[in-house]
């Protein structure tokens, strides 16, 4: 295998081409430097990816001529530049960006980062398998970071050196997410989730610090599994503690399911060359129906608000852009045709240090419904659970209530008598 520098392995890029990047915590940092440092020569090079944790210098005011991103989840790095239209999104379900590769959106190149090869030749995708499998693979060039920081993974992860049109060996960490600390009221919001989740129980939850509360709050659980998108450091801690085994799954036994890893390097380090955690990509992980598979399957997702209705609003401060569709429909509907399965949604009652609550009577004009009411299931907050499956609207409204900032209950009573969603 022979070696060049990041800017020999990005200089075929043309005008007008269409340019994939590896995700999460894979960004293939120096390849992205070395792309945009071409500004002023390249024009209207459209750049792909769900969320990375690097930096996205393409999205710069000073880059529009040369790149046009397109975001199939609004990550912290372009959500300025989504919002203020520089960039682009596009609404779509994880489960269904691969296919677009193959079938919509063909690729000119993939920038991606690799562990290095082993004696026959393979290298694996890492920390990131989801849409990166299915890029790597319709992509008309693939240039590749080989990063002896990247670990090893398994499941449908290995591609082999020789399908690569030029590799760049670099050595620098993988970009960590570190856990924040648990608050109140999401450590209030994962005792109520907790107690809907029973031992054997098949987990799906993602990063941050109501998910994090929720697996703080399973330590005395027992032989429960794990079918995930993204798999954590919370999660690992149930590994090594014992909670989870997945002994108990009739899908995958034995075996933690994932499509990316994302957080610190010890997390990094227990996925290396571990065979208990198989990592697949979002079109097999995400899909509904393998999600389904799993008897028991508890799927935890976050919103930005819920109406009284049910419907759920995930992506969107009204109708400025914030985060994605990303998996979330995927696993409630998935954790719905589950026998014995729990969609369900967790949020804060309120936002802005308690000024708005996430309860309202309406959704904010021009935010999207990423779960509609109709896969809405549990809805969780700080004051309870409300379970909104097989009830009318009436009972509904009254259950959302319920479960709202006290501050906010009257006017929410009162919003809903004016919907007729409600009695005096």
């Amino acid at each position: 295998m022979k070696y060049v520098s990041a800017e020999q392995a990005v200089a075929g890029i043309k005008s007008g081409q269409r340019v994939f990047i590896g995700s999460g915590a894979a960004e293939p940092s120096e390849l992205v430097s070395a792309m945009t440092a071409r500004t002023g020569e390249l024009r209207d090079v459209n750049v792909l990816h769900i969320l990375t944790l690097g930096e996205a210098p393409y999205v710069a005011p000073d880059c529009a001529d040369s790149f046009r991103h397109t975001a199939f989840f609004i990550g912290h790095n372009v959500r300025e530049a989504v919002q203020s239209g520089r960039a682009d999104f596009m609404p779509i379900f994880l489960s269904e960006i691969p296919a677009l590769f193959e079938r919509r959106l063909p690729l000119d190149w993939a920038l991606v980062q690799l562990s290095p090869p082993d004696k026959h030749g393979y290298c694996t995708v890492g920390v990131a398998a989801d849409v990166v499998i299915s890029a790597i693979r319709h992509a008309r060039n693939v240039v590749a970071e080989i990063n002896p920081y990247m670990p090893r993974t398994w499941g449908n992860t290995i591609i082999h050196v020789d399908q690569l049109r030029a590799c760049v060996k670099v050595e620098y960490p993988l970009p960590e997410l570190k856990p924040e600390p648990i608050d109140d009221v999401s450590a209030a919001i994962g005792r109520h989730v907790a107690g809907l989740i029973d031992d054997g129980d098949c987990l799906q939850l993602g990063i941050g610090t109501i998910p994090n509360a929720v697996l703080r709050e399973l330590r005395n659980h027992t032989h429960l599994g794990v079918h995930t998108e993204m798999l954590s450091d919370g999660i690992v801690d149930l590994v090594q503690t014992g909670a989870i085994d997945c002994t108990r799954k009739n899908y995958h036994p034995d075996k933690v399911i994932c499509s990316f890893v994302m957080g610190t390097r010890a997390l990094y380090d227990f996925v290396d060359d571990n065979p208990f955690v198989e990592s697949y990509g979002s079109e097999f992980v995400n899909d509904p129906y393998n999600i389904a598979r799993n008897d028991h399957m508890a799927a935890v997702n976050s919103a930005l608000q819920v109406d009284l209705t049910g419907q759920v609003n995930s992506d969107s401060i009204g109708s400025r852009p914030y985060s994605g569709i990303g998996g979330q429909v995927d696993f409630i509907r998935g954790a719905a045709k589950s026998r014995g399965g729990k969609p369900i949604i967790a949020l804060p009652s309120t936002a802005m240090k308690g000024q708005l609550s996430r309860i309202v009577p309406t959704l904010l004009e021009g935010a999207g419904v990423v779960t509609s009411r109709g896969d809405v299931h549990y809805i969780a907050t700080e004051y309870g659970v409300a379970n909104l499956y097989a009830k009318g609207i009436h009972e509904r409204a009254k259950a959302l209530i319920q479960i709202a900032h006290p501050n906010f209950r009257e006017e929410l009573q009162r919003r809903a008598v004016e919907l007729k969603l409600g009695r005096q």
